[in-house]
């Protein structure tokens, strides 16, 4: 989701929240044995006033009692879907929810936890949290909220936010048993502003090259994202690898701005422009943080939006080696508009290009549902897997300054594909990936060992020392068996070494958290490897 000006709030007139019925005929003949038709509406009215005159009728005279607000609401959905796949209506119980992950935070006691053997585990308190201002930490179970036994109840994720967020300044007594005691202790929490991080990590994959992974293009991420920089650059990053796979956009001035930091002169990142919207060109500020040293941005189907224009803007300029597979293909700018309920619409009025004039917006000329379901079609006809099943016409092809030859069409083509990675697939990981098994293996296995595995005195020596040996892989491989997974033999066999790395990765992700996740998991990551041979060679 990307807006274009995204602090543009406007009230539109009260009419117009209830003037949107489609497909209904106006003037209606009340009964088929009368010779005379009534007329409803006057020769001299609007459009909107048409459409408000309609709901009136349906709301006096229709048959039977309905529900106005949820016809109004409806049709403006329908409305909206009919325009193209990103102009949206959001009812406001839904537009809080929406809009805390760009916003960047939310109110909350400032736990992650999962749910193991029907119990809440705390995984970590969240740095300058509430939780962790009064003492919860890492292991603690939460067995009570407000008195009431939550333990053993069969309770689900959703549950525990819903009974553990809430206003900021509202307080919520949580009964609290430590690792290793039956005691419980009521810690009385006062809710406060959670934050919520758009920049999963970044950290040094050898002594020259940084990377950063971006989720999301949120309100705070311009400021995550110049913290890690500048920490990198303090241990001598000189080359860096910036990972937007799966990121699926968020507020353009973060995009630009971040862009920005890697361009020199008054270079144009991207333009907007549409019917209603002149031609906007966000430019360069001359002088950006990193304008020298390698760059490689990753990229793939989950990539849009805001992380098209990114990868875009460096790929046009000659800037960045783009890694990955060809991108989501979002190239349309929506405007958020408030009503006075906390409703919202998000209309797109222009679409975003690239600087060399390419479209980053893919067709959706077959409608919403064709236009979503290209992505998995992606998966079927080949193109994750080849480069050569995409085909482009000669027409949509641009030239950068540096004379490299790039696409339109939809989407940012990578200056590099990288095939999506089936090795070591098999029914068994299939079985232990989406049972959630790997997961919930990890999370116990700290349980028992938390002593041993927080008695290293930092990831690097964590990572040195520890490994998943072939005896605590068997003992996870009878576990899956006894907890739903298909028996495969030649699975376990060929899936063993992603599950080891899985397993490693999610140990160390509960102690020192991304910072210890992704230096694991990225040692069976194909893009990573082609990213640091790009870096490592001479060009």
């Amino acid at each position: 989701m990307s807006f274009g000006k995204n602090n543009f709030k406007v009230l539109l007139p009260f009419y117009f929240s209830i003037a949107v019925v489609i497909g209904i005929v106006i003037g209606s003949v009340l009964s088929t044995n009368s010779t005379s038709k009534k007329t409803i509406f006057t020769s001299r009215v609007s459009r909107f006033n048409k459409l408000n005159e309609v709901i009136n009728y349906i709301e006096q005279d229709y048959v039977d009692t309905i529900n106005e607000k949820k016809v109004v609401e409806e049709t403006i959905t329908n409305m909206l879907h009919e325009l193209d796949p990103h102009s949206v209506y959001i009812p406001a119980s839904e537009a809080k929810e929406i809009n805390e992950p760009l916003e960047g935070n939310f109110e909350g006691i400032g736990v992650e936890f999962h749910i193991q053997d029907d119990t809440i585990v705390v995984i970590s308190a969240i740095s300058g949290g509430p939780s962790e201002a009064v003492g919860i930490q890492s292991g603690d179970r939460i067995v009570k909220i407000e008195g009431k036994t939550v333990a053993g109840v069969k309770i689900s994720n959703n549950d525990v936010i819903k009974k553990l967020r809430g206003t900021g300044g509202t307080k919520v007594i949580v009964g609290i048993a430590k690792q290793g005691s039956d005691k419980i202790n009521n810690y009385t929490i006062t809710r406060g502003k959670i934050p919520i991080y758009s920049v999963d990590v970044g950290y040094m994959v050898d002594d020259k090259t940084g990377y950063i992974k971006i989720n999301r293009f949120a309100t705070s991420t311009y400021d995550e994202f110049m913290e890690k920089l500048h920490a990198l650059k303090k241990v001598g990053m000189k080359n860096l690898i910036l990972d937007l796979k799966d990121n699926p956009g968020g507020y353009l001035t973060a995009a630009t701005k971040i862009a920005d930091e890697f361009l020199d002169g008054d270079k144009l990142i991207v333009y907007t422009q549409g019917k209603a919207r002149k031609k906007t060109e966000y430019r360069a500020g001359n002088g950006g943080e990193f304008i020298n040293g390698k760059l490689v941005v990753l990229i793939d189907e989950g990539s849009a939006s805001a992380s098209e224009i990114v990868a875009g803007a460096l790929q046009d300029w000659d800037r960045a080696t783009i890694i990955g597979r060809r991108s989501f293909g979002k190239g349309l700018v929506q405007e958020p508009i408030n009503f006075p309920d906390g409703s919202e619409i998000r209309l797109t009025v222009a679409r975003y290009y690239t600087p060399t004039g390419r479209s980053i917006q893919r067709s959706y000329k077959d409608g919403a549902e064709s236009y979503y379901e290209d992505v998995r079609k992606r998966a079927t006809n080949g193109e994750l897997e080849s480069v050569d099943s995409i085909k482009l016409p000669d027409s949509l092809k641009y030239k950068t300054p540096g004379g490299r030859i790039v696409y339109g069409g939809g989407g940012i083509m990578p200056d590099i594909f990288v095939p999506i990675d089936t090795s070591g697939n098999s029914n068994f990981l299939f079985d232990v990936v989406n049972k959630g098994i790997i997961s919930e293996y990890s999370y116990k296995y700290l349980d028992q060992n938390r002593a041993t595995i927080e008695g290293y005195k930092s990831f690097s020596e964590f990572d040195k020392h520890f490994q998943v040996t072939d005896d605590l892989y068997n003992k996870f491989v009878v576990y899956a068996l006894s907890h739903g997974a298909g028996k495969d033999e030649k699975g376990v066999k060929e899936s063993a070494l992603l599950i080891k790395t899985q397993l490693k990765a999610l140990i160390a992700r509960q102690v020192w958290k991304n910072e210890g996740f992704y230096p694991v998991i990225h040692r069976v990551d194909e893009t990573m490897k082609k990213a640091m041979e790009v870096i490592n060679s001479s060009k």
